[in-house]
């Protein structure tokens, strides 16, 4: 005979209180906020193999921009409609 495992179901109340009290005065500004720029769209994480062959950030765009020169119709595409019957 197997044996089923049953789920909980989680509720709101489960892991979260109904208020929480914050010690502002423990808080720290963000270290890393110098480095931002007003331009960065996404931050993204590389495979190590591909890290030990692009090492910056400028040497991922440039290969990146190589590619997309190459390609045949670099303009992006427009997506085609659903129609609905």
């Amino acid at each position: 005979m197997k044996k089923t495992h049953k789920t909980k179901i989680h509720t709101a109340n489960d892991d979260l209180l109904p208020e929480y009290r914050f010690d502002y005065s423990k808080a720290k500004p963000n270290r890393f906020a110098p480095f931002m720029n007003s331009d960065m769209v996404v931050t993204v994480v590389l495979e190590p193999d591909v890290a030990q062959v692009f090492t910056t950030a400028e040497a991922v765009n440039r290969a990146l921009r190589a590619i997309i020169q190459a390609m045949p119709n670099n303009q992006p595409r427009k997506r085609a409609r659903k129609t609905t019957a």
